[in-house]
């Protein structure tokens, strides 16, 4: 509580001080002048009265502003105060006064007290945070109100964490009884925590009843399996969200290296300028637009990707279409253009990282199970990604541009004969890869910073999703960034980020090796020839 609040507090609290103030000053005078045990004891009687004043009486024990006098306990803001017991006004405030202490056993009592009485707080938020910070909570005192609040609870993740602190209290019951049933109800939880708790009631020395370590036992295999279902929940979803990644990283590379044969490796700045065109567009928002902030996203979609496209359409007609043929000619001048393009961006928009912030509509997440939440930004990215390609497959097999680039890259020669100009195809061509890695920017810009060496990260990735796929195959770059996706992170969640990396590529190269064609071999009249 603010200093401004208290004052605020303290003025209504004189004004209509009298009998709608009333503590037990047996309770008050502990809580001032108790021990430690005492004071304990007297907070938690404070709590479960669920008085308001009871609740003003903790905060104000919390902020510090509880001072005495003699026997007298006062609520004091500057020279304002009122008795604790009674709310009656004190006119003038006595002049010997001293603090009340409250060492840090006491002041957590008071925190996990302000945090029960919070769970019966109208706002679904703040009485998630209170069952949250009192997940821990060790004080049997607060049973009866965290019981109470149990009681009228509607909401399924709170209710479930409520009940796990109850089952928790409870396995610190004397009576044995009242701990089996404890252990009985914590393995219908799927709560994180529930398995450190039946551990310590399985060990003899922690619980000396054998009929509740035999229950303790079969308790933590129920919770053990709920939790390695939600486990496998939360690495299938981590394994689709960078899947999503690697598509939209490598679905541009598909058509300029995999369609076009061209090896660019300035694919992964054109996706750092998607980026950066996204972050244009939120500052431009955010300035002209504040009130309208969250739609900035919708308007740098289609920006991002003309942006990219433009550099790529500009980059092929100046140097790559004078080096087709010439694969390693290629190679270095792509690479030269990438550390151009680096250097522009670091002196426009300066070397630091720039943060792009996620729209309301992309915050928080869905808890699926207790410890696993689906982030919004990465469920609305796998959802992009899905209609990127969606749309990609529709112009490449039902649209005229599609033709022209399939009949291209099966036989130019003979494209060219029926009138086919494949100077300009491969100009759009290239211009829509370009595109494509500026849509894969501009879904990197939500899940973390943007900086000029954004696109390093993924030009490798990229290329591998390419080779495993099949060149030239775009279901093969599907299916390819989907099993690098899974296989990445069902790989670091036994051996780490780096082996994981290391163990993936060593794949790549074994499997190419065996299979140079890819997971799709490219058919057509060039093939053949």
């Amino acid at each position: 509580m603010s200093r401004a609040f208290a004052r605020a507090f303290l003025a209504i609290a004189l004004a209509f001080a009298g009998g709608a103030w009333a503590l037990d000053a047996g309770t008050v005078h502990r809580v001032a002048f108790g021990d430690g045990d005492e004071k304990v004891a007297a907070v938690a009687e404070l709590a479960v009265s669920a008085d308001p004043a009871a609740k003003r009486l903790l905060q104000a024990l919390a902020d510090g502003t509880v001072q005495v006098s003699g026997d007298r306990v006062m609520i004091v803001d500057g020279d304002a105060g009122i008795d604790a017991a009674s709310g009656a006004r004190i006119d003038p405030l006595p002049e010997s006064r001293d603090d009340v202490i409250v060492n840090n056993r006491v002041r957590g009592a008071i925190d996990s007290a302000l945090a029960a009485l919070r769970l019966l707080d109208p706002s679904r938020e703040v009485r998630a945070r209170s069952a949250d910070a009192l997940a821990d909570a060790s004080d049997r005192g607060m049973r009866p109100l965290i019981a109470a609040a149990l009681a009228r609870e509607t909401d399924p993740g709170i209710r479930e964490t409520l009940e796990h602190i109850l089952a928790a209290m409870d396995l610190r019951s004397p009576d044995a009884s009242v701990r089996l049933q404890a252990v009985e109800r914590l393995g219908d939880s799927g709560h994180p925590r529930t398995k450190a708790l039946l551990l310590a009631e399985i060990d003899k020395g922690t619980e000396p009843d054998a009929a509740v370590r035999r229950a303790a036992a079969g308790s933590l295999k129920r919770v053990e399996a709920r939790l390695a279902r939600a486990d496998f929940a939360g690495l299938v979803f981590s394994g689709m969200s960078l899947a999503s990644i690697l598509l939209l990283a490598a679905l541009g590379l598909a058509i300029t290296y995999g369609l076009m044969g061209v090896i660019n490796m300035a694919h992964g700045e054109l996706i750092m300028i998607g980026a950066y065109a996204t972050y244009v567009v939120q500052s431009v928002f955010r300035s002209r637009w504040p009130a309208a902030f969250d739609w900035y996203l919708p308007v740098a979609v289609p920006f991002a990707f003309a942006a990219s496209a433009a550099v790529g359409m500009a980059l092929e007609r100046a140097v790559i279409r004078r080096l087709y043929g010439r694969p390693l000619e290629t190679l270095l001048a792509t690479w030269g253009i990438s550390l151009v393009l680096i250097q522009a961006v670091r002196t426009i928009f300066g070397p630091q990282n720039v943060q792009v912030e996620n729209p309301a509509f992309m915050s928080g997440g869905i808890e699926m199970f207790p410890g696993v939440v689906l982030p919004w930004s990465r469920i609305v990215i796998i959802g992009f990604a899905a209609a990127v390609l969606a749309a990609v497959g529709v112009l490449l097999a039902r649209t005229r541009l599609g033709l022209f680039v399939r009949g291209v890259t099966q036989n130019r020669a003979m494209a060219a004969c029926v009138g086919v100009r494949t100077a300009r195809i491969d100009t759009w061509a290239f211009g829509l890869g370009a595109g494509l890695a500026g849509l894969a920017g501009c879904a990197l810009s939500q899940i973390g910073n943007v900086g000029p060496d954004l696109g390093q990260s993924y030009i490798v990735d990229s290329f591998m999703v390419v080779v495993l796929g099949g060149v030239g195959q775009l279901a093969g770059t599907v299916y390819a960034a989907l099993g690098l996706g899974f296989a990445d992170k069902l790989i670091e969640s036994w051996s780490g980020a780096v082996l994981a990396k290391i163990a993936v590529l060593a794949f790549i190269i074994v499997f190419i090796q065996k299979r140079p064609q890819g997971l799709f071999a490219l058919k057509g009249r060039a093939v053949e020839a």
